[in-house]
């Protein structure tokens, strides 16, 4: 199998721009810096697709292992045939190539096996081959031997019968037939396991569809109503029809072998080949559909992480609640913490006056210029209590909601617990609201991508994959983005390429020992940072008034002595690329991100995005009325729509055949998790908490 020309016919990539892309994967280098800085190598492929390409290349390169392994394995038995070692070499997958082993893998006892400890096995192979010549009555009473346990022809042949069962269940051939049957016709069926009990998934309870139609989240639902006891699910095809095309494949037109061979081949299907394939057809949808959430998850988490930044503005953050009051925290332009405090604005106390001679100071004192307020328990109170504050306060000052998922978990984290040893763990949780507003990105990494809310299911599926593909757009998001080397937190470091988390915190401990970094070839003199790393890491960190200008731009050190050729150009210069490129001995795509930089020095891509909402007035459900028009914040997005935040602490939720005039194939084309849009109630169900949305012209109607 060449690997190579796979990859190259997949991704329509030509085969020797795949194989320079591998050499540079298997050089160690990261997947953003191959983006960012070997494009001429790569021809521009984007981080996305380049990890698309490490994971089907790891694939491909467990296939090869696997086939070879087999091989050999198979070899040693001295059972390798022509037509085996084809097999193999042709095999594009590895349940084609565990259905090759399946017949040598070492098998626990069965009744197979139990057959071949009485001697039969040479009566089911004569009977297989289908090309007796007499009653295989005759044949059978050869086989009787009470001392093995054959006390008749008709144990002798039941014997043979299973023996030739699992010879049929471990033909791919077999497999591959019913495998195609199952793929085609198998119906998903689910009923409920326990009626007396309501459920969530009253939905599935008399549930019937061609499995290969089911989208993903489905499945994923259905293996949790499953898992919790409530639901029953199988796959069902006609097993009638299913064992005769088996036996097509199979029964020769042998008056003495027919018989026995149709029962068999029913036997093998039913008892053998039907639950092995149904269980691993159920597994592959379910890998479907988590990979389908994965993707999904991922590209919420991109856009969440890359949501503008509030720069150079004022916050003061609020973690409601009840019992335990509101915790309150101010902190400056650049995250530093300058006040914290607890007020009692919602039940039991309600305590209103206090809170705002409390609170009402402190925000004149400090210049706040945006409250921001976490949208967990007591959200909606504290709301309507700074919405009436901030009418008696002499400043503008506006307010937003804050998605506070995952905060808790940072909170009670070791992180928080070394950022702020002398706060509480509630106090810590405000701090982490306030700064997602002003920096989503810094903040958000210093939590469990799982804990932040924009997935779906993620609970249910192969956590390691997941880990892996959201820790990919997260290191993803901090490269594409950079980060300030003198500020920046361990966590936040720990993500740009090549840096471990070792690393990070000795890059930290740099700082603290000799002050700011003045330039990038500082780095060599951190503990564990080599030059492999540093070539690595070195593009991505930025170094605001330090002693080059290029260090605080994304041009790598590498390309130091052409940005400064360039620099000594004049504008018009600069405009012939190819000209330039020429000139200069440097490609053109590393050429025009060069310019771009220098034109634009430390750009914050982030800028292109929406800013949140801010607000000034307060809304509840009961002030919704259909066709009333708002705006609202993308909080979440599922294969089947968008959960968006209009301000009443219930999301309403725009079902994907609400999101435009036109068909829509999967929201991800028409919105991003943070995009502010227009929406128009649909309907209000105050009892179920549910608000449905449209996001057409005609305001729901076609």
């Amino acid at each position: 199998m060449n690997i190579i020309e796979i990859l190259a016919r997949e991704f329509d990539i030509p085969a020797e721009r795949i194989k320079a892309t591998i050499a540079l994967i298997d050089e160690g280098n990261t997947i953003p810096f191959i983006a960012r800085y070997r494009k001429e190598i790569t021809g521009s492929l984007d981080d996305q697709v380049l990890r698309e390409l490490a994971d089907r290349l790891a694939y491909l390169r467990k296939l090869d292992e696997t086939r070879e392994s087999y091989r050999n394995l198979i070899t040693e038995m001295d059972k390798m045939t022509e037509e085996i070692a084809a097999a193999l070499d042709k095999a594009e997958t590895l349940a084609v190539l565990e259905d090759i082993y399946r017949p040598f893998r070492p098998k626990r006892r069965t009744r197979a096996t139990i057959a071949k400890e009485k001697g039969l096995e040479p009566l089911a192979l004569a009977i297989f081959e289908q090309d007796l010549s007499a009653p295989i009555e005759d044949l059978a009473a050869e086989f009787v031997n009470e001392e093995l346990g054959v006390a008749d022809i008709d144990e002798a042949l039941a014997g043979a019968a299973d023996i030739i069962a699992e010879i049929i269940s471990d033909d791919p051939n077999s497999r591959a037939l019913v495998r195609r049957i199952f793929h085609e016709k198998a119906q998903l069926v689910c009923t409920a396991a326990d009626l007396e009990n309501e459920s969530v998934y009253e939905t599935y309870y008399d549930f019937k569809g061609l499995a290969r139609k089911q989208p993903g989240h489905r499945i994923l639902a259905m293996n949790r109503g499953e898992k919790e006891g409530f639901l029953k699910i199988s796959l069902e095809i006609c097993p009638d029809e299913a064992a005769e095309r088996l036996g097509r494949q199979i029964i020769k037109k042998n008056p003495y072998t027919k018989e026995l061979m149709e029962k068999t081949v029913r036997d093998s299907f039913k008892r053998l080949i039907e639950p092995s394939i149904e269980r691993e057809i159920r597994n592959a949808m379910t890998e479907a559909g988590e990979e389908g959430a994965i993707k999904l998850f991922a590209g919420n988490l991109r856009q969440l992480l890359l949501q503008a930044p509030i720069k150079d503005k004022v916050v003061l953050a609020l973690d409601p609640g009840y019992r335990t009051g509101c915790k309150a925290c101010i902190i400056d332009g650049i995250g530093n913490v300058l006040y914290t405090g607890v007020v009692y604005p919602t039940p039991p106390l309600k305590k209103i006056e206090a809170a705002k001679r409390e609170l009402m100071p402190q925000i004149l004192r400090h210049k706040v210029d945006i409250v921001a307020i976490g949208n967990g328990t007591a959200s909606r109170e504290t709301e309507a209590f700074v919405a009436d504050m901030l009418k008696d306060i002499d400043r503008k000052v506006l307010y937003t909601i804050v998605n506070e998922s995952g905060a808790s978990v940072y909170s009670a984290s070791k992180l928080a617990a070394e950022e702020f040893p002398d706060f509480d763990v509630a106090l810590r949780s405000a701090v982490s609201i306030g700064r997602r507003l002003q920096d989503p990105l810094a903040e958000l990494v210093k939590i469990d991508p799982k804990s932040i809310g924009v997935g779906q299911y993620q609970h249910d599926m192969n956590q390691k994959r997941l880990s892996e593909a959201l820790g990919g757009v997260v290191e993803d998001c901090v490269n594409s983005v950079g980060v300030d080397l003198n500020t920046a937190s361990p966590a936040l470091l720990s993500y740009i390429a090549g840096i471990s988390a070792a690393v990070s915190k000795n890059i930290l401990k740099h700082r603290e020992e000799n002050g700011k970094f003045k330039n990038r070839r500082q780095l060599l003199k951190v503990k564990g940072l080599g030059p492999k790393a540093f070539e690595q890491c070195a593009g991505f960190l930025r170094i605001m008034d330090g002693d080059n200008p290029l260090d605080a731009t994304a041009v790598h050190p590498e390309s130091y002595p052409v940005a400064e050729k360039i620099l000594a150009l004049d504008f018009e210069a600069t405009k012939d690329i190819r000209t330039l490129s020429k000139a200069l001995e440097i490609g053109e795509p590393t050429l025009r991100d060069i310019i771009s930089e220098l034109e634009k020095p430390g750009r914050d891509p982030r800028e292109d995005a929406g800013a949140p909402v801010l607000r000034s007035d307060v809304l509840t459900m009961e002030d919704l009325e259909e066709g009333m028009r708002l705006q609202g914040i993308v909080r979440n997005i599922m294969d089947f729509g968008a959960f968006v935040d209009i301000g009443v602490h219930q999301d309403g939720l725009v079902h994907i055949s609400q999101m435009a005039d036109k068909f829509v194939k999967h929201p991800f084309e028409i919105v991003a998790v943070g995009d502010v849009v227009d929406i128009t109630v649909m309907s209000i169900d105050i009892p179920k908490k549910r608000i449905a949305l449209t996001m057409r012209t005609q305001g729901g109607k076609a």
